[in-house]
């Protein structure tokens, strides 16, 4: 909705102009009128659409061609007076005031004109035989209004259809030539249709139908209301009406009919309830809202809220209920988008099913990968679908939490994040690209079909960490070292690569960790790959296990892609706790088998320690266990003796083994 409107009076000289305003403000017709009046600003809340109201007057005698031209540009919306009694003053609209005004604006984008009939208290007979010509033949006449300043003869109406002529104007919407909509109209009308149609069926059936109302104009419709409505689109329109619910063109039916009687506010209201500006275009605010404001060092994550939202409209396009998207489905549910947002890049990005189609895993995924790396996107996204409507919410920014400071969640040593980022350096060949493959469950055979331009740097799917679902995305960095940007630093933790069969390959992850990494606090993690291969040993000057050791790293993981099935996602997990817990050193991420630790979990998993535990549990708790037993002292004892052999008989194999080492 526009702020304000600004109303230009121009006519000839005597047809009452500045009489009209005058009467408007005083109410009464002014014994003394001069020249011109002064421009008078009525305030908003005095207004029938409540948007404050400049009305300028034009006199020949005080003012210049030139500052006619000037105010011409600025008007929103242009009265042409003429008195109904004098035919020169009537001719002079068509051979000198709307050619004069034309000249003046933008051919592409037509000021309203209304045409005002002064001093009607003067004759018996109507001009609008002689008017009408005139409005069939310039589409940008709005209206034609009969009045008088004397008598106080729709003085009142003729400013509001000005106003009216501004605010919801007929030129946007409809064709009079062609007695139709015009295509924008339709377009966005059709937007509105399919973003209303919770149940995508195609019909909007009485719920919906009350919730569009709600949404619109704050009131639902009376049961009897609705059949009314109904039954005026069945009596014009075949298939208007399906299964008792209103199809799309039933729906553009009724906003024509709106339209054809002058009832072009409802048309507006509805078209800027859901974000349309005067070109029909969503409006930049409702698609960018200004309220989200994002710190440093902090992140961009959906809610519940929004899950929720978003698993709503999946499952109104999944019309097959298979927890995947067809092209045909994904092209339906992006229907009410100016563009197709999804490329071919993005079913390397998330999980796909056989067939190649995005998986319900990988939707959620891609909207959280949006919502990361790019918010205002996601908003933008969000627009489309009408999330701040359905959701009856202010904006798309409720959508969206701001997570705290990283810092602040290093010293308090916790987080409420769910999305951390992995950033994967390694050399040319070092098997990066398949390593973000196999996070999505693909391994080297499905890996070779995929099409090396729709690849992606990107790979985000969900690891569990401790029971809870977190995403975890990972992001190949090209491997160019001289040029390592803030970007691509900024993670939660490093993954660096290597082949394992190369001996050249580790050199590089080391010179990367060694000038970027070493002195941070960002967790780093080895990854030797290519582990179904013939190891080769590095040419660097330590192994990878005993740089790793150095800089107080876990231990290389050992990983491969060229599997029969879909790779282990052990690693990928190892990586989403060591992201949510920097803090902590995780030795459990060791499995070189060379290591103490490594060496106790083998001895705890061993024949002869489980046999030991099975024999205790056995002579301890897996006798019948009566109520007197458990009020007896000795069988706690028991109890209490066992537990403590084995803890001591498993610290004294540590200790053991610490020593040798």
């Amino acid at each position: 909705m526009r702020k304000d409107v600004r109303i230009l009076l121009v006519g000839e000289p005597k047809v009452g102009k500045t009489s009209l305003i005058m009467s408007l403000v005083s109410e009464e017709f002014p014994q003394v009128v001069p020249y011109r009046a002064e421009e008078i600003t009525i305030p908003a809340d005095v207004t029938p659409e409540r948007v404050p109201t400049h009305i300028v007057d034009y006199s020949e005698a005080e003012q210049t061609d030139e500052q006619l031209s000037s105010e011409i540009s600025k008007a929103n919306v242009i009265c042409i007076v003429y008195a109904v009694n004098n035919k020169t003053s009537i001719e002079k609209v068509t051979s000198h005031w709307i050619p004069l005004i034309n000249d003046n604006t933008d051919k592409d984008s037509r000021v309203p004109v209304i045409l005002v009939g002064n001093k009607s208290d003067l004759v018996e007979h109507s001009s609008m035989e002689t008017i009408l010509p005139v409005m069939n033949q310039y589409t940008e006449i709005e209206t034609c209004v009969e009045c008088s300043a004397k008598n106080l003869k729709n003085i009142s109406e003729l400013f509001y259809y000005a106003q009216k002529a501004v605010l919801h104007p007929t030129g946007p919407l409809y064709c009079p030539e062609e007695k139709r909509m015009k295509p924008a109209c339709i377009k966005a009308l059709t937007r509105i249709f399919k973003v209303s149609d919770l149940d995508n069926d195609g019909i909007l059936n009485d719920n919906e139908l009350n919730f569009f109302q709600r949404t619109c104009f704050n009131a639902p419709l009376a049961s009897q209301a609705l059949e009314d409505v109904k039954n005026v689109v069945r009596k014009n329109v075949i298939d208007g009406v399906c299964d008792n619910g209103l199809t799309l063109k039933g729906f553009l039916f009724l906003h024509t009919l709106f339209i054809q009687r002058g009832r072009h506010e409802t048309t507006w209201t509805v078209l800027r309830r859901f974000g349309c500006d005067d070109d029909l275009e969503l409006h930049q605010d409702y698609l960018f809202p200004l309220t989200l404001k994002i710190p440093p060092d902090c992140t961009t994550e959906l809610n519940h809220n929004a899950y929720l939202f978003l698993q709503s409209v999946f499952d109104k396009h999944d019309k097959d209920h298979d927890c995947a998207l067809s092209p045909e489905e994904l092209k339906d549910l992006f229907d009410v988008f100016p563009y197709m947002p999804w490329g071919p890049d993005v079913n390397n990005t998330v999980c796909t099913n056989d067939e190649g189609w995005i998986t319900y895993q990988g939707y959620l995924s891609q909207w959280t990968l949006t919502t990361y790396l790019d918010v205002q996107r996601c908003l933008e996204y969000l627009g489309y679908l009408g999330y701040s409507i359905i959701s009856q919410q202010e904006s798309q920014a409720a959508a969206i939490t701001v997570t705290r400071d990283k810092k602040i969640d290093l010293q308090k040593k916790q987080t409420q994040r769910s999305v951390f980022r992995c950033n994967i350096f390694g050399d040319s060949g070092s098997g990066k690209s398949g390593f973000l493959q196999a996070f999505l469950g693909r391994n080297l055979m499905r890996q070779n079909i995929v099409s090396e331009e729709h690849m992606s740097y990107y790979a985000i799917s969900t690891a569990y960490v401790y029971g809870q679902e977190k995403y975890l995305l990972l992001h190949e960095v090209f491997p160019d070292f001289d040029v390592l940007s803030d970007a691509d630093q900024a993670c939660d933790i490093v993954c660096l690569v290597y082949d394992a069969s190369n001996p050249h390959s580790f050199e590089y992850c080391a010179r990367v960790f060694k000038q970027y990494f070493m002195d941070t606090k960002t967790p780093c993690m080895m990854i030797a790959a290519k582990s179904d291969l013939q190891e080769t040993k590095q040419l660097y000057a330590l192994t990878p296990l005993e740089f790793c050791r150095k800089h107080k790293m876990p231990p290389p993981q050992a990983f491969t892609c060229n599997t029969a099935d879909a790779p282990c996602k052990d690693i990928y997990t190892k990586l989403t706790t060591m992201a949510m817990h920097p803090h902590a050193r995780l030795r459990c991420m060791c499995t070189c088998n060379r290591c103490t630790f490594c060496h106790l979990q083998n001895f705890i998993n061993s024949e002869l320690v489980q046999t030991v535990k099975a024999k205790l549990y056995t002579a301890i708790l897996s006798r019948h266990v009566t109520q007197a037993d458990l009020k007896s002292a000795t069988f706690w004892l028991r109890v209490s003796v066992g537990a403590t052999v084995f803890a001591v008989l498993g610290f004294a194999m540590y200790r053991v083994l610490l020593k040798q080492r």
